[in-house]
């Protein structure tokens, strides 16, 4: 389709309203009026109606002046992945890779400043960070999102690079521009990516990209682990041979 023909039958007001929605999703403990208005860069009145709309057909709540999202949007997201989705046909290889190494297994796609999980399998060691299917981590400070960023056209890595809140989450995190943006650039011409400690101290872990026929990336995959248990070498060596069958069989499944 021309950009016309986008421009054309582009929605403005379903994407301010899925703005709104991205918004009190960050805000789990609720919010006012003002504050949406004010961070979704609205009127008061524009707000307002966005909220009324979300609270009218159930997937926002309102308690006196907060605004909170409702579960109804769990069940949407759960009905989608329960159908024949790319993850459940992938579970079972993920699950594999989980029992090979007694570790978790989790797949994510990209959205905006932040990886999603989209399938987790969980190991039997106990991390710190509680992860689960919808979990939204920075993109920058992943492993997944290391080489989910890696498959963006260049004009759109610079784009999040320029845009994206980039802090340092340990004393390890990467939060110089331009050695992210070679890091970044690593991932894609090694083809994994290795994150040591920059999300959290003692959390190690290690993805690969899952590519659609035309080469793509839509998604990754990755292990998890304390970094008592595998050092960087032993995930290069160990961990990632398994990351790079369990790719192959999804996209041959999935793409082929």
């Amino acid at each position: 389709m021309d950009d016309e023909g986008t421009l054309r039958d582009h929605v403005g007001s379903l994407e301010r309203g899925l703005v709104v929605m991205e918004i009190l999703a960050r805000h789990p403990t609720g919010m006012t009026l003002t504050e949406m208005a004010e961070e979704a860069g609205l009127s008061r009145a524009g707000a307002r109606r966005f909220l009324l709309t979300l609270v009218s057909t159930g997937y926002a709540t309102q308690s006196g002046r907060l605004f909170s999202l409702s579960p109804r949007l769990l069940t949407v997201a759960r009905t989608w992945l329960g159908s024949d989705s790319l993850w459940t046909f992938a579970a079972p290889v993920m699950r594999e890779v989980a029992a090979q190494f007694d570790e978790a297994c989790n797949a994510a796609v990209l959205s905006g400043e932040d990886v999603v999980y989209v399938a987790r399998i969980p190991g039997r060691r106990i991390l710190s960070v509680t992860l689960d299917v919808g979990t939204r981590l920075p993109a920058y400070c992943t492993s997944m999102g290391r080489v989910l960023l890696a498959g963006l056209a260049p004009d759109e890595l610079e784009t999040f690079l320029g845009q994206a809140k980039i802090e340092r989450r340990t004393a390890m995190t990467i939060t110089k521009l331009d050695v992210l943006t070679k890091a970044i650039h690593k991932a894609k011409a090694d083809g994994f990516a290795i994150v040591d400690e920059e999300l959290e101290l003692g959390l190690r872990s290690i993805a690969v990209p899952i590519s659609d026929r035309a080469g793509h990336t839509v998604a990754a995959i990755n292990v998890s682990t304390q970094s008592a248990r595998f050092s960087v070498e032993d995930m290069q060596r160990e961990i990632l041979p398994a990351l790079l069958r369990a790719k192959q069989r999804v996209e041959e499944f999935f793409f082929v």
